[in-house]
């Protein structure tokens, strides 16, 4: 029997690790790609000798203290790449020069907590205490899910035991409702805009902040395009091959078996098995024309929230922030409204930390908004309109800014404001979400299945089938969905390193 094929559509972080998995594993694979570059979500784009990150805030696995720094490092990923390690995750400021700093060494912000809000001794013991029972434990990334036999389920449970307790108190209270456990006024105030999302689990904070403390949710120096980059350039060495600007408009399927894809262009592409790393809504419903689906998988996209889609506004800015941390939420002298939603604070993220990102002594800020799809797509019908909401956002962030920065606005020198509209063209992402399937109370831990019902040969990859989305558990999909294949082909599942 000859070598098998692969097509994967889609080359994000998801794509590309199922080409690369596919290729270590003696599969023959080729990605087709809707862009003419790696990563889909996982994207810098550059604007007048400013580069603007648009994804990568912090990487789980950057650092061997975690398991999945191991993904990284099979995927080329981390090879010679610089991390940086944030002192703060972020910094609150309030009214009359109040500050919460949530460092990311636990001591510290224990200590930091106690100073600000000293009645609230207790309930600051019970958060601490919680982050260092999740520095205890990482998540397992041996195999599949799906291939667990009793034996490795019970490996497992004997390994999260330590854990299982914390997780199952905090998986179920939003961050919001946990704040209002302090007496403190402005920490009750201040705490929730840390993770502000509507019923975020107080678990994705405690292992956010757990990482943080390890040293293994660095940022990569370069940002996300370089970081997908190198993740492109392991998956070209391992001999697989990539079809950009193909766009998939159909997946082929005879007798409930996927043999190949279609393009927009109409030329058709074979293979034994197919895999879909591009965005669910469209792969289930456009390409698959909704053939292949049950209630349960219908209800997901009729039900479940999904990460709101993002306004994000990139300024470059002639002066150097030395000194400052890279992340401020601070309050508005008087509320903005932006794209038709109030907003009283404003997050801002300095990027004086990475030096690829801007020419010496200038550094590029960036201020997102949470915002509503239906909003930018009525508006996109008037290209007239959509840009002069555009230029007014643009003229509102840089006022802001110029609040908290006196001087800001005469230092612009580039100013990008990219919409959920320009998200959806760029990724095709199902109504511009920019991570999936939203973490909440309900959801935190869910498992999707990576196959269709009633379609032989085909699998998803992606934030679509791994709630909470993200990189790396792109990337682990990408894997897992190959050990998968592997089973199904009866071979072993073998990785290198490069």
């Amino acid at each position: 029997m000859g070598q098998k094929s692969i097509i994967i559509v889609g080359a994000g972080v998801a794509g590309l690790s199922a080409g690369c998995y596919g290729q270590m594993n003696g599969y023959h694979t080729q990605i087709f790609e809707l862009q003419n570059k790696p990563g889909g979500l996982c994207t810098s784009w550059q604007r007048k000798g400013y580069t603007i990150d648009g994804c990568l805030h912090w990487l789980v696995g950057s650092s061997p203290a975690n398991n999945f720094y191991r993904i990284w490092e099979e995927l080329g990923a981390v090879q010679g790449r610089r991390m940086i390690d944030h002192d703060e995750f972020m910094r609150i400021e309030g009214a009359g020069g109040k500050v919460f700093i949530l460092y990311t060494d636990i001591d510290r912000l224990e200590q930091h907590m106690k100073e600000l809000a000293p009645t609230d001794k207790e309930v600051i013991e019970e958060f601490i205490e919680s982050i260092r029972a999740c520095t205890r434990f990482d998540l397992p990334i041996g195999k599949a899910p799906e291939l667990y036999g009793p034996l490795d389920g019970l490996k497992l449970l004997s390994k999260m035991f330590p854990s299982l307790k914390v997780m199952r108190k905090w998986k179920k209270i939003p961050v919001q409702e946990f704040a209002q456990r302090f007496s403190d006024p402005f920490l009750r105030e201040a705490f929730p805009l840390s993770f502000d999302l509507p019923d975020f689990p107080m678990m994705g904070m405690l292992m956010t902040l757990a990482w943080m403390h390890k040293k293994s949710a660095g940022y990569p120096i370069g940002g996300s395009l370089e970081f997908s980059r190198a993740i492109e350039r392991r998956y070209l060495d391992l001999g697989g091959a990539i079809h950009y600007r193909s766009p998939v408009s159909k997946i082929l399927v005879e007798k409930d078996q996927a043999v190949g894809v279609r393009l927009a262009d109409g030329t058709e592409h074979r293979g034994d098995i197919i895999i879909s790393a591009a965005d669910g809504h469209s792969t289930i419903f456009d390409m698959l024309e909704g053939k292949y689906i049950n209630d349960k998988i219908r209800g997901y996209y009729d039900k479940l929230p999904i990460f709101p889609p993002l306004v994000h506004v990139a300024l470059g800015v002639a002066r150097s922030f030395e000194g400052l941390p890279h992340s401020i939420i601070y309050p508005l002298e008087e509320p903005v409204t932006i794209a038709g939603q109030e907003y009283k604070s404003v997050g801002v993220e300095i990027h004086n930390f990475d030096p690829t990102l801007a020419p010496p002594d200038k550094t590029v800020l960036k201020v997102m908004f949470l915002s509503d799809y239906d909003y930018w797509k009525e508006l996109r019908q008037n290209s007239a309109r959509y840009q002069a909401e555009k230029d007014n956002i643009a003229d509102k962030v840089t006022a802001i800014l110029d609040q908290r920065f006196p001087g800001l606005a005469g230092q612009v020198e580039m100013c990008d404001v990219a919409t959920p509209m320009t998200w959806e063209r760029y990724t095709g992402n199902w109504r511009a979400s920019f991570e999936g399937w939203l973490i909440t109370t309900k959801t935190f831990g869910m498992r999707m299945s990576k196959t269709l019902p009633g379609l032989k040969n085909f699998y998803m990859a992606g934030q679509w089938v791994m709630p909470g989305g993200g990189v790396p558990t792109a990337a682990m999909s990408g894997r897992n969905v190959v050990q998968i294949i592997c089973s199904q082909d009866k071979k072993p599942f073998v990785v290198s390193i490069p």
